[in-house]
C-alpha cells in the first residue's frame, strides 16, 4: 500500500483489505449489512452525490485507470474522505463480479425527509409522485428520472415499496434518486389521506381509468399515484379516487409503469403549458 501527495488517494492492492469491506460483494450489501449506506456507481452519480445538501460521503473507489479523470471530482470531495485506487484485478476481487465502470462511492443519508415534512415544503404549485407497492428497482431508478426530468417536487411511497437508494435503482436513475427528495413511510392508505388533507387531487393511473389523462383538468396542487405491474392499485383505492388512463391500442394490455409516468408527468409538469 503505498499513498499518494494527495493523502487521500491510497493505493491498496489487497482485496481483503478491511478498509474495502463496505465494498466487497456489492450485490449483497443491497440486501444485508448496508447500516443506513449505500453504494453510488459511477462518474454521474458521483457528481450528485458529492454536490448533494442530504447525503454525505464515505469514501471512494477508483479504478487506476480511470483516476485522472477526477480531478473536478476530487476537488468537490471533502479532504477527510479517504479515496482508494485499485488494479481491475483487485476491483473486481472486490465487488465479486466484473466492474466495468470503475467508480464506486460509500454514501449516506445527512438526513431523513418524512412525508410531513416534504408536504409542508411544498411549493404552491405543487406536483407529487405517489408510488404503491413498486418493488422493481429498474422501474424505481425510471421512474425518479423522469421526476426529476419534468421537475416533480417529491416522490412519496408507501412502506411495500423497494428502497430507492438501491445499488441498481441509484444506477438506472443516474442519480436522480440522490436528487429528488422522497419519503418511504406507512401506508398507501395513509399517504392519499395525508396528500388529500394538504388539498392535493390525487390522480390515479390505471389502464381502466375512467377518463383520459389529456382530458383531467389542471389543478394547484396533484399527486400521481402509481401502483406495481400486474396487481395495480387496490380498487378500493381506485374506487374513491379520480381515475385517468393514458390513451392506447385496445389490442395491447398496458405500459410499463415507468413509462406510465413520464406520459403522465410530461402531461402534469409546468413544462406542459396546462
Amino acid at each position: 500500500m503505498t499513498a499518494s501527495p494527495d493523502q487521500r488517494v491510497i493505493r491498496i492492492d489487497d482485496p481483503r483489505d478491511d478498509r474495502l469491506a463496505p465494498y466487497r460483494d456489492v450485490r449483497e450489501r443491497d440486501l444485508v449489512g448496508r447500516e443506513g449506506r449505500f453504494i453510488a456507481e459511477g462518474k454521474v452519480v458521483l457528481n450528485v452525490l458529492l454536490t448533494s445538501p442530504h447525503f454525505a460521503t464515505d469514501s471512494l473507489l477508483v479504478l487506476e485507470n480511470r483516476l485522472s479523470g477526477l480531478s473536478e471530482q476530487l476537488k468537490l470531495c471533502p479532504p477527510d474522505v479517504p479515496v482508494y485506487c485499485v488494479s481491475r484485478e483487485t476491483m473486481d476481487a472486490i465487488a465479486g463480479f466484473p466492474m466495468h465502470r470503475g467508480i464506486l462511492a460509500i454514501g449516506r443519508r445527512s438526513g431523513q425527509h418524512t412525508v410531513d415534512t416534504l408536504l409542508a415544503a411544498m411549493p404552491e404549485h405543487g406536483l407529487a409522485v405517489v408510488l404503491c407497492g413498486l418493488s422493481n428497482h429498474d422501474n424505481m431508478g425510471s421512474i425518479f428520472r423522469n421526476a426529476a426530468a419534468f421537475e416533480a417536487d417529491c416522490i412519496l411511497m408507501d412502506e411495500t415499496s423497494c428502497d430507492p437508494l438501491y445499488r441498481k435503482a441509484i444506477r438506472v436513475s443516474v442519480g436522480a434518486a440522490l436528487k429528488v427528495p422522497f419519503a418511504r413511510e406507512g401506508s398507501i392508505e395513509a399517504l392519499v389521506s395525508k396528500l388529500q388533507r394538504a388539498g392535493y387531487t390525487t390522480f390515479a393511473l390505471s389502464p381502466s381509468g375512467k377518463t383520459s389523462i389529456n382530458a383531467a383538468e389542471p389543478v394547484q396542487r396533484t399527486a400521481l399515484l402509481l401502483g406495481t405491474e400486474g396487481e395495480g392499485l387496490p380498487k378500493a383505492l381506485l374506487d374513491r379516487l379520480q381515475t385517468v388512463q393514458i390513451p392506447m391500442s385496445k389490442s395491447f394490455d398496458s405500459l410499463n409503469v415507468a413509462t406510465a409516468s413520464g406520459i403522465a408527468l410530461a402531461r402534469f409538469s409546468r413544462f406542459s403549458g396546462l
